[in-house]
């Protein structure tokens, strides 16, 4: 077995197990989205070449083990036919995770799937410097953490206060979680503080007499990372509101990261060791 070319194969999705000419099968789940027709596929396949069982990541990844050597093109071929594509590993992008978003969770300020899917269209197996993670979580809640990747896209809403609606109940400033809403009800008076504002919305949400009005947008975080060495990504934009923008940032941000990272090196590590305000400044005038 000397001539395997074990690095193209974890190229392409198949890592290689401590028991020997056996490899973990990675596959491609876009946005933690898997269609009834391919979890029947996937079924077939680690039944027949696994040992019926499948492994559930912490990315919304599905693994199948213990696929033999002798077995991957047939594995490739059946996983195929059943539209169902293999994963990537080692330094390039990989597959986008996103939580349901609104259009399913009544909390989700984005929508997560369609940008989870047009990402991965743009981005899926890019060769860059080192492994490359993007995460979209749909509100402030998130469930996806998405300052734990490289590029991480948040739901948020920007909240507008109208005085001729208010009736001055207290609501709101008892929703917010950053004190960033005061009510004076003495004086009939609101203040907010819209730099302690984290554009979670609760105060949107929670208004009975709609005199909080919102504007839905994405929240990005740059160079995050979890594992041997943890580091929460950097907040270097305004909310941005249109979907067009984010394309550009995450295409300044690939841009920089290939540009100036060392090989093996995270984005993170790259903005520690150069400083943020490069990234800063590409990010600001590509969304202009």
């Amino acid at each position: 077995m000397a001539d395997v070319d074990y690095a193209t194969l974890k190229k392409g999705g198949f890592m290689r197990q401590v028991q020997k000419d056996q490899f973990s099968l990675r596959l491609k789940v876009i946005g933690g989205q898997v269609t009834a027709e391919q979890l029947l596929k996937i079924s077939e396949v680690a039944k027949k070449y696994g040992k019926g069982y499948v492994h559930l990541t912490s990315r919304q990844g599905v693994e199948i083990p213990f696929i033999s050597l002798k077995d991957i093109e047939e594995v490739k071929k059946e996983l195929a036919s059943g539209g169902v594509s293999i994963g990537v590993c080692g330094p390039r992008v990989r597959t986008v995770t996103a939580c349901q978003g609104s259009a399913i969770c009544p909390s989700g300020a984005i929508e997560t799937t369609a940008l989870a899917t047009e990402l991965d269209a743009r981005y899926f197996g890019r060769e860059l410097p080192h492994k490359f993670k993007i995460g979209i979580t749909g509100c402030r809640n998130n469930c996806l953490k998405a300052e734990e990747n490289d590029l991480g896209i948040k739901g948020g809403i920007a909240p507008e206060w109208s005085k001729q609606d208010c009736t001055g109940c207290g609501v709101c400033e008892a929703v917010c979680p950053t004190n960033a809403v005061k009510v004076d009800k003495d004086k009939s008076s609101l203040t907010f503080t819209e730099s302690g504002c984290v554009y979670c919305g609760k105060c949107v949400k929670s208004c009975p007499s709609n005199s909080w009005q919102g504007k839905n947008g994405y929240v990005l975080s740059f160079g995050g990372m979890f594992g041997n060495e943890i580091k929460e990504g950097l907040h270097l934009l305004p909310l941005l509101f249109d979907k067009e923008q984010v394309f550009k940032a995450v295409d300044a941000t690939v841009k920089f990261y290939q540009s100036n990272a060392k090989g093996g090196e995270r984005l993170g590590r790259t903005l520690t060791r150069l400083g943020d305000a490069g990234l800063k400044k590409d990010v600001e005038e590509a969304v202009k």
